[in-house]
């Protein structure tokens, strides 16, 4: 097993209802198969099996996201709430017992030996995400940024409507429009730091 170190500093910096998931999840991967690499690509762990992507991880301040990125690849009651295919995993009973995990990772290590090719077929769109009332008076208040919001694609329109409907509180809220419309006025998507230069 290839140990990447960036991805144990990863681990340690993530919330403590995180890490043993993130962990148990690395364990499970790399027993599947002694070919299964790790790296990190747009800033969370990715695990390649011979040389292609095959699942990545990825904490968050109240939840881990797990998913396989062959779109073949998916649990029985898939929850799409969240990025990857098991919705928002708060502790280690959210996530399917170690076995369907096991029969998943072979399914999609399969895939990639038969040389099938992730996302190849039309996607399904999905339903847009409601436009917070608050969100969408700061947009009409920056010319700038409401130009740049006209023209964004559907995933990056998403990525910013979760991201402020997600807020707790009023106060995270407002934080959170006032970033996002600076970062739309400046032509940044909201996952701007992991996008490719």
């Amino acid at each position: 097993m290839a140990v990447d170190p960036r991805i144990d500093a990863y681990i340690a910096r993530q919330a403590d209802f995180a890490q043993p998931i993130l962990r148990h999840l690395r364990g499970l991967i790399h027993a599947a198969s002694p070919d299964i690499a790790e790296t990190v690509k747009w800033g969370m762990p990715f695990f390649t099996y011979r040389d292609k992507n095959l699942c990545n991880m990825a904490g968050f301040q109240r939840h881990v996201a797990f998913g396989f990125w062959h779109d073949k690849v998916a649990p029985d009651g898939s929850r799409g709430e969240a990025m990857g295919q098991f919705g928002r995993i708060r502790r280690l009973h959210d996530l399917p017992d170690d076995a369907t995990i096991a029969a998943l990772l072979r399914k999609a290590m399969a895939l990639i030996e038969a040389g099938d090719e992730p996302r190849s077929g039309v996607k399904t769109p999905r339903a847009p995400l409601p436009l917070h009332p608050a969100f969408s008076a700061a947009l009409d208040a920056d010319p700038a940024a409401a130009a740049t919001w006209a023209g964004f694609p559907p995933g990056k329109v998403r990525d910013y409507c979760e991201w402020i409907n997600d807020a707790r509180t009023d106060a995270t809220r407002d934080r959170r429009i006032a970033q996002a419309v600076e970062w739309i006025a400046a032509g940044k998507g909201r996952n701007w730091r992991y996008e490719k230069r």
